[in-house]
C-alpha cells in the first residue's frame, strides 16, 4: 500500500505532539494538560489507523471485485484490526 502525503503528513503532526508532550514534562507542566494532550495525540493516531485501514480495505475489495472474488474476508480482518488497534 502506497502512503500518500496526506497520511504522512498526520503522522508528522503526531509526531509534533508527542514532541510537545515531552516537552510539557519536561517543564513540569499540569498533570491535566498533559494527559489532554495524550489524547488528542491518541485520538490522531486512532483516526489515522481507521484512514488507512478503509482506504486498504476500498482497495482490497475493488481487486476482488475484479477478480470475482469474496471480498467477507477483507472486512472481517480490516474490523478485527480496528478493534485490535484499540
Amino acid at each position: 500500500m502506497d502512503y500518500d502525503d496526506q497520511v504522512k503528513n498526520r503522522m508528522k503532526r503526531i509526531e509534533g505532539q508527542v514532541r510537545g508532550l515531552l516537552k510539557a514534562m519536561d517543564e513540569g507542566k499540569d498533570c491535566r494538560q498533559v494527559v489532554n494532550q495524550m489524547t488528542a495525540a491518541r485520538n490522531a493516531l486512532d483516526r489515522t489507523a481507521a484512514l488507512i485501514v478503509s482506504r486498504n480495505l476500498e482497495e482490497c475489495i475493488r481487486e476482488e471485485k475484479e477478480s470475482g472474488g469474496n471480498s467477507e474476508d477483507h472486512i472481517k480482518d480490516a474490523v478485527n484490526l480496528l478493534v485490535k488497534s484499540r
